[in-house]
């Protein structure tokens, strides 16, 4: 007998951007064209059935993705965001459409006692706490560190890496064996970026940071792990860069990366099929070859 292959047909990616502007954090519903979320042909199949996440940055972007693809998969999700309410609530009705429950919690990541508030109601509305995933960032291109100010290199640094060790801090209470963390770290932190001085050092600390907390975690079988993107249409690019129009075309691949591309990631390190696998980054960067 012979065997049939079913192929499916995938979204074809845009390799180039319509020029736009926004301002910081961005917003996902002015982007054109909108970022791809979720594969129509992304078959959940209970990889995080009874699984309860809170995710940062879960408004837009990779985090709505991720929230997506943690929804699909049969986990109630909790989400964090600066002030893109009308990001957030699509990203609800998104998750409230794949049957999950979806909580929202709107405020400053950089504040620790917002950090603990946010985790306790979490755990007060769904009864537990299983997967963290700490995914807001901000970044603010210059050509030279004269250009970068004092408040800015500061703030760069309290929104990009203090929130991740707040919210690791708050969760650890309620996480226990089998439990997953996630970071986001970025390709920048491995190869740099001479317009990203201060958004790339933060991005370096993360993946520091994911290497010795899966390190000190490990005896209690709670497993850290990071996703390290390339170049990927989120909000934050047309807020943050000038000219998107050949964003992500020096990749091997010649394109930009979509949140659809990424959120899979997160998938498999939550899960089970996980199980052996702490203190490691996976690359979802259009090909380029890094040390790890």
């Amino acid at each position: 007998m012979i065997p049939i292959i079913n192929t499916v047909k995938t979204m074809e990616k845009p390799k180039s951007f319509p020029e736009q502007e926004q301002s910081q954090p961005g917003k996902e519903n002015a982007m054109q064209p909108k970022p791809e979320v979720i594969r129509d042909s992304y078959i959940g199949s209970d990889k995080l059935k009874g699984k309860v996440a809170l995710i940062s940055g879960g408004d837009s972007g990779i985090g709505r993705s991720v929230a997506v693809h943690f929804a699909r998969e049969g986990a109630a999700v909790a989400i964090i965001y600066l002030e893109e309410t009308k990001d957030a609530e699509d990203t609800r009705k998104m998750v409230e459409k794949e049957g999950g429950r979806c909580l929202l919690f709107k405020g400053d990541l950089s504040s620790f006692d917002f950090c603990e508030s946010v985790v306790e109601e979490c755990v007060s509305e769904f009864g537990q706490l299983n997967i963290l995933v700490n995914n807001a960032a901000i970044q603010f291109p210059k050509n030279s560190a004269e250009e970068i100010s004092e408040s800015q290199f500061r703030k760069t640094f309290e929104t990009n890496i203090f929130p991740y060790f707040y919210l690791v801090k708050c969760a650890l209470k309620h996480l226990g064996e089998g439990d997953s963390i996630i970071n986001t770290s970025s390709v920048t932190a491995y190869r740099g970026s001479e317009h990203l001085l201060d958004y790339s050092s933060t991005k370096g600390a993360i993946v520091s940071f994911t290497r010795s907390l899966a390190k000190m975690l490990a005896p209690d079988n709670i497993r850290v792990n990071g996703v390290a993107p390339g170049p990927i249409w989120t909000p934050l690019i047309p807020a943050t860069f000038d000219d998107v129009s050949d964003f992500g075309q020096d990749t091997p691949m010649g394109r930009a990366g979509q949140p659809s591309e990424v959120g899979p990631s997160y998938v498999f390190l939550a899960s089970e099929d996980a199980s052996y696998i702490t203190g490691q980054f996976i690359h979802v960067n259009g090909g380029e070859i890094i040390g790890s």
